[in-house]
């Protein structure tokens, strides 16, 4: 955790802790200076004392996940006005502080009023909240500026000291202020309730989902303060059981507010859940349908940038209509471009959701990585099809060259040295019909050395590529280089037919590294070597009962079959435990572009 927000996590746990210090200092030295028949029951007093801290813990959390920092300062602010009725028994000898208590003690409803309408994006959202606001506010300013005024103490509940502001004795135009500042309170939390009400029977999925249960919660305090309005109007004493419902639903406002800000931000992590559905890429059926699900709007709409045709449309080609982007059609469009600013995709969705911009800028991001995924996995597998194709070309042009040599070598070389060799043979005949036995011995050694210089390059062009693979393919071929391994090598070739020039060869020079790593390295006294075709792909095994530890990384023979298997399209595997042999095991395609190699 950086230290910058080390020290706001400290400095907001204190002030949280200070002002539910400050509400329970006002809740229990009100309780104990109240006169023993005057005492609030505990029960309503415990659960008077639990509101604030509940706002004060919620505050916690809104400033933890909230889209803005003004919910958490007004539920932080709420305690401090959260002032209990028998607080007056503490300050009634201090006429210059009850009345300025008195003129604040009902500024706790207009923080929970404002805290609603702020309700779940952190602020305002149109001119008539603002309008709402700004009566609560104002009606406020008078309401205190009147007790301020005016207010004299048998506006408490307590036997307090003269007003020392009081310039006027009005009860009358008092009291008119004091019920009229209730009334307009009351009717502007049912205005409140009754929008958001509205606006939740009437609003879509995304709509409902967004203002969860705050509705029914701030209905069910307006209704409660609407009735406490009447009683206070009438000078009769409110019901106790009423009052205590009352302050539950005081208490489930904060409540309810954290509650839908968390499922919002829950709703935000889910795009991570998008991503992995798409991050193979942007699928656009798939895209649409797996974005309505995320945002649980089944209004949602993707339609696509066709660069072609300079237009939008869906996934099936159907060009946008401009009446999917009428303002009025109750949804919003989102734009969604390329960090150099090129189109990608336009999203409509349910105008609700405007309300959670950080949801959307995700959406949006997830959008655009979708598709550069998308771009740059096709632009991947070209390249990696290229590459492919590349190294086969290669191989090709490799056993090609192979082949030439071993053809110059065989038609050329090979040949000009036997008949050498058959001249050297007249001569040395010659040479004993004259009696020259010197010189016939030493043309006779001269044969010797062409023999062996023949026959080594006879291996030679044998290693660089055997003819007997091209006169007869591996049927012939590989019992003909097991029979030259120096371990006893059985041979099991079902290769039905011949098989692709270029497997055959492939295959071949894999069974020839690997017996000679079979003689060189695995102190093995068996081996075998099996080729057979299964379905469309060659199988080849060379297995022998040495010593195993083999590893790919071992040397560069095994790294050379593994490239010129893979080359083709194919695959080694390699089992070699210690002490229990070495298997190798290689699987060739033989359709396809290999097929007409």
């Amino acid at each position: 955790m950086a230290p910058g927000r080390r020290g706001r996590i400290a400095r907001r746990s204190v002030l949280i802790g200070a002002v539910i210090a400050a509400s329970l200092l006002m809740e229990i030295s009100g309780f104990l200076a109240s006169a023993p028949g005057a005492h609030q029951e505990v029960s309503y007093a415990t659960v008077h004392a639990m509101v604030p801290i509940v706002f004060a813990a919620c505050a916690g959390v809104a400033w933890a996940i909230g889209p803005t920092d003004v919910p958490a300062r007004l539920m932080v602010a709420f305690p401090l006005l959260w002032i209990p009725q028998t607080f007056y028994v503490v300050i009634e000898d201090l006429g210059w502080l009850w009345p300025l208590f008195r003129g604040v003690d009902l500024g706790w409803a207009v923080l929970t009023g404002i805290l609603v309408l702020v309700y779940p994006r952190g602020g305002l959202a149109d001119r008539t909240d603002r309008w709402i606001a700004g009566i609560a506010i104002v009606a406020s300013v008078v309401n205190f500026g009147a007790v301020l005024l005016l207010a004299t103490p048998s506006a408490v509940p307590c036997d307090c000291v003269p007003n020392v502001y009081q310039v006027a004795d009005l009860p009358t135009v008092f009291g008119l202020v004091d019920v009229g500042y209730r009334i307009v309170g009351v009717g502007l939390a049912l205005v409140i309730a009754g929008r958001l009400l509205v606006r939740w029977v009437r609003g879509s999925v995304p709509a409902r989902t967004a203002a969860f249960l705050m509705p029914a919660a701030l209905f069910a305090w307006a209704t409660t303060l609407a009735v406490q309005a009447l009683t206070y109007a009438a000078a009769v004493n409110t019901d106790i059981v009423l009052t205590t419902i009352s302050l539950f639903a005081i208490a489930s406002v904060p409540v309810c507010f954290v509650a839908g800000i968390a499922h919002v931000r829950n709703m935000r992590s889910r795009v991570a859940d998008l991503m992995r559905i798409t991050r193979e890429g942007a699928d656009r059926g798939l895209w649409a349908e797996s974005l309505a699900r995320t945002l649980r709007d089944d209004s949602v709409r993707v339609y696509w940038w066709d660069e072609e045709r300079g237009r939008y449309a869906d996934a099936a080609g159907v060009p946008i209509d401009s009446a999917e982007t009428d303002p009025r059609s109750g949804h919003s469009i989102l734009p969604v471009s390329s960090p150099t600013g090129n189109p990608i995709a336009l999203i409509r969705h349910d105008r609700v959701l405007t309300d959670n911009m950080r949801l959307l800028d995700g959406v949006s991001s997830a959008l655009r990585l979708s598709v550069d995924n998308g771009r740059l996995r096709s632009e991947i597998e070209r390249t990696l099809e290229q590459v492919r194709q590349s190294r086969q070309r290669i191989v090709e042009a490799g056993v090609e060259a192979r082949r030439r040599i071993e053809r110059d070598l065989h038609d050329g070389a090979q040949q000009q040295l036997v008949s050498v060799g058959m001249r050297l043979r007249v001569a040395s005949n010659q040479a004993r019909e004259l009696g020259d036995t010197a010189l016939a011995e030493e043309i006779e050694e001269t044969i010797g050395v062409l023999n062996q210089a023949l026959k080594e390059l006879r291996e030679l062009a044998h290693g660089i590529h055997p003819s007997l693979l091209s006169s007869g393919g591996l049927s012939l071929a590989v019992p003909e280089l097991a029979g030259r391994c120096t371990v006893p090598i059985e041979v099991d070739v079902q290769a039905e037919g011949r098989l692709p020039e270029l497997v055959e060869s492939t295959a071949y020079f894999a069974v020839a590294e690997s017996l000679a790593n079979v003689a060189k390295h695995s102190h093995a006294t068996r081996g075998w070597v099996r080729a057979h075709v299964e379905g469309d792909e060659l199988v080849l095994v060379v297995r022998d009962n040495g010593l195993g530890g083999a590893s790919l990384d071992a040397g560069s023979g095994m790294l050379g079959i593994a490239d010129r298997v893979d080359a083709v399209g194919g695959s080694l595997e390699l089992e070699s435990p210690p002490g229990a042999g070495t298997t190798i095991t290689v699987r060739m395609p033989l359709g396809g572009a290999l097929g007409d190699a």
